[in-house]
């Protein structure tokens, strides 16, 4: 192990050197703070319906799934959460995962051959371009938001299908893919669009169904979602919303869900309870909006296309800097840095809540005004 002993070292010192140095840390540990951070967007990772319909559900079938899903670890708790998924979010069928990382490598993985060409965006999640590495396609990077240069892609490709990978609401960035302009660039060169509703669904779209459901895309031949149970819904896992066609391609021949055991069980019973708050209360989705508009506003910078905001920092250590401050005051707010930008700037990444309180609003406001 010496020879590794050295390399670990090296990389460990360059990362200090550099400013990139990462560490965990139990947040419940850290006391009250009003969170900025963390992508529960509407407030349900606690709510008493939510933790209800975990506990049910653990109560029904286990603590897991037990096994494999093409084995025994298929139960009828993933068939309604499926159900109820395709049919908030307009889809033909859905396919639950036990991750939205395994979601997207399903994806790409087994819609994409040697016979293939994806182009992917810049600002892709990273589970989008592990994806791509694990695929046979050819992979063409194009510029962020860029539709003229998905269509050169598409219109000189030499390849017989074709991917499109893009994110509703980009992760980093915050900002909207222009999805009606894709798709018919898709739907003109027989390309499929695979849409990553992570930020999006129960964020944008009526009543939280999602940016591709307000672009009327939900249900289209030329369309694959993407999404996860994680953020909006305050669960855990992945889903896959596409035709019945794809849904069966994804049964036989997606490595990450064939061999994987099965979405547990308490985590789709609390996924379940979420997507019935959020029909029964709409106005958490418009709450969303109300608060990011007002963290954009203490940060001075442009209205966010969903939940996500991000402020440019001249390096990482500043965006560090940043944080500890806010965290000193009382408030939770995250930093992106390299090699999480894809542009190599850092970033301060804050995050709207339904649930914040007026007065946590206004505390919170103070607060990053003082971070300019």
């Amino acid at each position: 192990m010496t020879g590794y002993d050295d390399w670990l070292a090296e990389r460990a010192a360059g990362r200090a050197e550099a400013g990139l140095v990462r560490r965990l840390f139990a947040s419940d540990t850290a006391g009250p703070m009003i969170d900025l951070a963390g992508n529960d967007y509407l407030g349900l990772a606690r709510d008493p319906r939510v933790v209800a319909g975990a506990t049910k559900a653990a109560e029904a079938y286990g603590a897991g799934a037990g096994a494999s899903r093409l084995v025994t670890g298929t139960l009828s708790v993933h068939d309604q959460l499926e159900r109820a998924l395709a049919d908030f979010t307009g889809s033909a069928s859905a396919l639950v995962f036990s991750t939205g990382y395994h979601a997207n490598l399903s994806t790409v993985s087994v819609l994409a051959d040697a016979d293939t060409l994806i182009v992917s965006d810049a600002h892709v999640h990273a589970s989008l371009i592990d994806a791509c590495r694990l695929s046979r396609g050819s992979v063409a990077v194009v510029g962020h938001n860029d539709v003229g240069a998905v269509e050169d892609a598409l219109r000189s490709r030499t390849k017989p299908r074709a991917l499109v990978l893009v994110e509703s609401i980009y992760s980093v960035l915050g900002d909207a893919a222009p999805l009606a302009e894709l798709a018919t660039l898709c739907a003109r060169h027989d390309a499929l669009l695979v849409v990553d509703e992570a930020h999006g669904l129960g964020v944008c779209g009526p009543e939280g169904r999602g940016l591709a459901h307000q672009a009327g895309l939900a249900g289209s031949p030329h369309v694959v979602l993407t999404a996860t149970l994680s953020k909006s819904l305050g669960s855990q896992g992945g889903v896959v919303l596409a035709s019945e066609a794809v849904r069966e391609h994804l049964v036989n021949t997606a490595r990450p869900f064939i061999f994987d055991t099965g979405l547990a069980p308490a985590a789709a019973g609390a996924a379940l309870a979420a997507l019935d708050v959020v029909l029964e209360e709409p106005h958490r989705v418009a709450r969303v909006g109300q608060v990011a508009r007002l963290l954009a506003e203490a940060c001075g910078v442009a209205a966010a296309d969903g939940a996500v905001l991000a402020v440019a920092m001249p390096g990482p250590r500043e965006a560090v800097a940043a944080v500890e401050r806010a965290a000193e005051q009382g408030v939770r707010i995250g930093c992106f840095r390299p090699p999480s930008t894809p542009d190599g700037i850092s970033r301060l990444r804050l995050t709207a809540h339904a649930h914040l309180t007026d007065d946590e609003l206004l505390r919170a406001h103070a607060v990053l005004s003082g971070l300019r």
